[in-house]
């Protein structure tokens, strides 16, 4: 199933920017690198409209500098990594409960 997409119009009304500003951030997020068709027209998918928005909350909102906005979307990368391997901990945890198990009987 393809994944819905946006033409640059739509997904800058969608964030509430104009188009120009999307083509800016594109050369100054590495992450937001959108779908090329064969005719050069920029694609957008939901995670690139998610990451345009949180991009802008950042500039915008939260008064970060582009340098302040990328290393905080870095940041945030590393935080997700982490998450996933809480989640996949606890999952286990969770498993060996269930089980009837305890952690004292398991090294």
């Amino acid at each position: 199933m393809e994944p819905k997409t946006y033409k640059i119009g739509e997904a800058a009304r969608l964030c509430g920017v104009k188009p120009f500003v999307l083509r800016f951030w594109e050369s100054e997020f590495p992450g937001l690198s959108p779908i090329r068709t064969p005719k050069g027209q920029r694609l957008y998918t939901d995670e690139h409209v998610r990451l345009i928005a949180r991009i802008r909350t950042l500039l915008h909102e939260d008064g970060l500098t582009i340098e302040g906005a990328r290393k905080k979307l870095e940041e945030k990368g590393d935080a997700a990594e982490l998450l996933r391997v809480i989640h996949a901990e606890l999952s286990d945890i969770r498993s060996l409960l269930s089980s009837g198990g305890s952690a004292r009987d398991h090294p």
